[in-house]
């Protein structure tokens, strides 16, 4: 293993105990993943072990989004929690997995926040 791997496990397994089976109907996980081009980002009741609703760059519309890709992921931010407000949910566990707190993960977090999310 390398390094970089040895970190980013040890990142996953630090953030996961924490939120672990913590999401419920009331209050659900805000899971996020990040990939070299895309990003996206889903609810999840880790009671009923179900995604309540999920949203990603690469299924919007891309005409109307920048290139940029920290744009791309505030916006899917705030998409997700309009889409959330829908649905009556305003609590949400903020589960960034192994990814830093940094750069597209933080653009994502302050998209939620700015459409009305609370973590």
């Amino acid at each position: 293993m390398t390094k970089n791997n040895e970190k980013q496990l040890g990142r996953n397994r630090r953030t996961r105990s924490r939120v672990l089976n913590s999401g419920s109907k009331e209050r659900p996980r805000l899971s996020v993943f990040r990939s070299a081009k895309h990003i996206c980002a889903q609810l999840i009741n880790d009671d009923k072990q179900e995604t309540l609703l999920s949203v990603s760059d690469s299924n919007l519309e891309t005409d109307k989004l920048s290139h940029k890709p920290i744009v791309k992921a505030f916006e899917v931010g705030k998409i997700l929690a309009l889409k959330a407000k829908d649905k009556k949910i305003v609590k949400v566990i903020f589960d960034r997995g192994r990814y830093l707190y940094h750069g597209r993960i933080k653009a994502l977090a302050d998209g939620a926040r700015a459409g009305g999310l609370k973590f």
